[in-house]
């Protein structure tokens, strides 16, 4: 997606870690006409599939997810990572490694909301190394539902996520995936 692309080289810098930060406009301010865009892409890459529910996690995927779920005309689930009191007690749960915190999150779905007739697509912001979606999978699956593709809008080529999930038979589709950012310059694949 070039107009992605664009945006990244204009506004995203690489931090510590190779961290790519694009918070200006995917993950703490949002650009609004921008995400549609994105959403728009999103139905089109997976518009052979029959969408009944978008699954994402918290915080940085719901955004993203509910904006391409107006395009799909359904509804968005998100993973909780936090323990909260209004959650219901009948849970599907996994672990998930965060690359980004560096620790481990155990994420939740109420049982009501992902049900095994469901053909569920995940968004995310991010694929490093693939352990949110797995995460997300392996709940889509405890509930007997069916996963219709993964929708990445940043793939880190450079590590192991995407690999992972293609060679698992994954319908992975990342609207760019960054080669390299080493010496702090984005290199696109």
């Amino acid at each position: 997606m070039e107009l992605l692309k664009e945006k990244i080289l204009k506004e995203g810098t690489v931090g510590e870690s190779g961290i790519l930060k694009v918070d200006s406009f995917l993950n703490h301010q949002l650009d609004i006409q921008f995400l549609n865009e994105i959403g728009k892409e999103f139905k089109e890459l997976f518009s052979d599939k029959k969408i009944t529910k978008i699954l994402t996690i918290e915080a940085s995927g719901i955004a993203i997810a509910s904006i391409a779920a107006q395009y799909f005309n359904v509804p968005v689930v998100f993973a909780k990572k936090t323990e909260s009191k209004n959650l219901d007690k009948e849970t599907y749960d996994s672990d998930v490694y965060s690359f980004t915190k560096g620790k481990t999150y155990k994420i939740k779905v109420s049982k009501k909301y992902i049900q095994a007739n469901d053909k569920v697509l995940i968004l995310d912001d991010f694929l490093a190394n693939g352990y949110a979606a797995l995460g997300l999978i392996n709940i889509v699956e405890k509930a007997g539902g069916s996963v219709e593709g993964v929708g990445i809008v940043i793939e880190k080529g450079f590590q192991e996520g995407g690999k992972r999930l293609r060679e698992s038979g994954v319908n992975l589709k990342s609207l760019v995936t960054i080669e390299s950012l080493e010496n702090n310059t984005i290199k696109f694949k």
